[in-house]
């Protein structure tokens, strides 16, 4: 399956809340230290949501900076992709939510859920959108996973952070989608999980006396699932795109854990110089992770347009996803 050529990205948009949570203010709640924190995941601090503030909060914002950089009219867009695994509500979607909140009134919305790899399954779908007819379309990435860690659970609480990130998916006179891949393995959805909240388990004061809205992780099996599939998955969309690690200008990771970025990249032989890392600043925050770091990076004259990137995300499913790109 080829690529449809000049489909690529118009804008890009990111926000992140007010308050900061460091290290220093974790060693008050919980028994953990900023020492073993930055050992193990290379997390400084973090960012959380006001009480007020939802995903589709931050989210809209995000869009809005993301339509803003586009030049794009929030009645120009034709879908709205939010990729969230920390919605608003069970329903209405997020995207929807997003949808009335920046007035994107000829907009169809919907939520797609792929964990920390929504952002980059987003992407695809966005682009075959376009390839079928829609002129534009918003992608976001906007998550509050705060609302769902158990602060005090040492070995989550010290990764999450919250924020949003969005693009503008159109077509674009040159460069564009590349090449991808997109894989998961339901058989490891026991890894990474909210047990409580959904049909299989509602809510109850027994499952909420048993922290079971909450995140639960089998830390050692994401990192061994993740350091194994970001050099394969990436290894495939290069192929598809008829280009070599060489050929990249940056590769954009999905910001969990410092270990697993650098034994990836190692794996792929890849200049550590090429890495977009910020993940000291805002922790893991999901389907935000990977267009905050892009926004950020090119708001710091990193990224250029032109570049070619390779945007890499894995995540709850388990899924797994890579794109390149020509931004």
């Amino acid at each position: 399956m080829k690529q449809a050529p000049h489909i690529g990205i118009l804008g890009l948009g990111a926000y992140v809340p007010k308050r900061v949570l460091t290290n220093y203010d974790l060693e008050k709640m919980v028994e953990t230290s900023n020492e073993w924190i930055v050992t193990r995941t290379g997390i400084n601090e973090r960012h959380l949501a006001a009480p007020e503030e939802a995903s589709s909060d931050l989210g809209a914002i995000a869009a809005e900076r993301a339509l803003q950089d586009a030049g794009v009219l929030p009645e120009d867009i034709d879908a709205i992709i939010t990729a969230t695994l920390s919605p608003d509500y069970l329903f209405p979607s997020t995207a929807c939510l997003i949808q009335g909140k920046i007035g994107a009134i000829n907009a169809a919305a919907f939520d797609l859920g792929a964990g920390c790899s929504g952002f980059v399954y987003a992407l695809t779908v966005a682009q075959s959108l376009v390839a079928s007819g829609f002129k534009k379309v918003l992608v976001v990435g906007a998550e509050t996973i705060s609302r769902f860690v158990n602060w005090q659970d040492r070995s989550t609480c010290v990764l999450f952070g919250d924020a949003a990130g969005a693009a503008v998916v159109g077509n674009v006179e040159t460069g564009g989608f590349l090449g991808w891949d997109l894989g998961a393995d339901g058989l490891g959805h026991e890894a990474l999980k909210v047990p409580g909240g959904g049909s299989r388990e509602p809510l109850t004061a027994s499952s909420l006396a048993n922290n079971k809205q909450f995140v639960a992780m089998n830390g050692p099996e994401v990192f061994r699932f993740a350091v194994r599939i970001i050099p394969k998955t990436s290894k495939k969309a290069l192929e598809m795109a008829g280009l070599g690690v060489e050929d990249i200008d940056w590769l954009l990771p999905h910001q969990a854990n410092t270990r697993i970025i650098d034994a990836a990249v190692s794996s792929l032989n890849m200049d550590h110089q090429k890495v977009i890392v910020n993940l000291h600043r805002y922790g893991n925050t999901s389907a935000a992770s990977i267009p905050l770091a892009w926004a950020e990076a090119r708001d710091e004259g990193k990224i250029k347009r032109g570049d070619k990137l390779l945007l890499v995300g894995f995540g709850a499913g388990l899924t797994w996803g890579s794109l390149i790109l020509q931004y």
